[in-house]
């Protein structure tokens, strides 16, 4: 079985909503379906997938905006992000109001909470739960280690990493994050983050100025 994903971008602030699906079976996630989600339903049918689980890495606004709204079109349950971020969760209708986009969100209840070792499966494939603070209190990112592919949230970017002057974020926190859980997953992992295009963790090791040893 072969483990494909369809980016969408949604928002103003262009979020990598992504469906994650096995080209055999057609079994799907959504993973962060921030807004827009009549355009995150389209793709769905387009690609003729079966979504069971809406998958949250953290949150923001951006990335857990539209996940109530797409639990009750699709009737699929929310899963995460982990329960440090259970106040942002809650307030997303107020970070909507300060981005001025009132009545856009929804507060978002997650289903079920994750921790750090937890392992989500969409058909065969098997997804470890890493818990990556720093960018929000209950970030985590999904690890894919048989297929070497990793879903970075807004962790770490092609050449960035997360902002961590929003509140929650703590910059030494995500640092220590990345060089101590994310990178050693592996040079050969290809992943998806959360704006942008995707990297290689060691193209991202040799290369971001921001984990360069002083």
């Amino acid at each position: 079985m072969t483990l494909a994903a369809e980016i969408v971008p949604v928002t103003p602030f262009q979020q990598n909503c992504c469906i994650l699906y096995d080209e055999g079976d057609k079994s799907a996630v959504v993973v962060d379906p921030g807004g827009d989600v009549e355009r995150i339903r389209d793709a769905v049918t387009r690609l003729g997938v079966s979504v069971g689980e809406i998958w949250i890495t953290h949150g923001h606004i951006d990335h857990a905006g539209g996940a109530m709204d797409l639990k009750d079109a699709l009737g699929v349950p929310v899963v995460g992000p982990h329960r440090a971020d259970a106040m942002l969760l809650g307030h997303l209708e107020d970070q909507a109001r300060m981005f001025g986009l009132p009545g856009a969100v929804r507060n978002c209840v997650p289903d079920r909470w994750l921790d750090d070792g937890d392992v989500l499966s969409l058909g065969t494939h098997r997804f470890e739960v890493i818990h990556a603070p720093g960018h929000a209190p209950g970030h985590v990112v999904f690890f894919h280690r048989e297929a070497r592919f990793l879903h970075a949230g807004d962790v770490l970017f092609a050449g960035s990493i997360g902002r961590t002057d929003l509140p929650g974020g703590d910059h030494a926190r995500l640092l220590s994050t990345i060089r101590d859980r994310i990178l050693p997953l592996g040079d050969e992992v290809g992943f998806i983050c959360g704006h942008g295009p995707g990297s290689r963790l060691g193209v991202e090791r040799r290369t971001n100025p921001f984990l360069r040893e002083p």
